[in-house]
């Protein structure tokens, strides 16, 4: 059962529509591209917060709980967990807006985990906020 009170955590970092190009053979969109969403969204806030170059290091507890359908509108919020020397862990949730209903559900969320690296691609410290 949707619960309908539930709101997004975190700030919309990535939104985008799911086209046809994207679908497995039932015409649902591939999770792995949903995927793909998420850590580009990730990147984007590990990037701003580690000011400079990161890479995508774990995917933690990933969960699929509803399918993305073509048309709909991808929105995935992110917000920083965890911050280590060199890694931190963002929480990251995709939200469907239904085509024609506009609709809104969560369709997935995860933790993923990104290091922080110099022009060597050796780890190197995050700046303190």
């Amino acid at each position: 059962m949707t619960d309908t009170t539930e709101e997004p955590q975190g700030e919309l970092t990535v939104r985008l529509i799911a086209m046809p190009s994207d679908t497995n053979a039932n015409g649902d969109i591939f999770g792995g591209w949903v995927l793909s969403q998420m850590d580009q969204a990730g990147g984007i806030a590990a990037v701003e917060r580690a000011q400079g170059r990161v890479v995508t290091v774990a995917i933690d507890a990933m969960t699929f709980i509803r399918p993305v359908r073509v048309g709909d509108v991808l929105c995935v919020y992110t917000g920083i967990d965890k911050v280590g020397r060199t890694s931190m862990k963002v929480h990251i949730e995709a939200w469907a807006q239904r085509f024609r209903t506009h609709h809104r559900e969560k369709v997935t969320d995860g933790t993923f985990t990104f290091v922080a690296i110099d022009d060597d691609g050796r780890p190197r410290p995050i700046p303190t906020a």
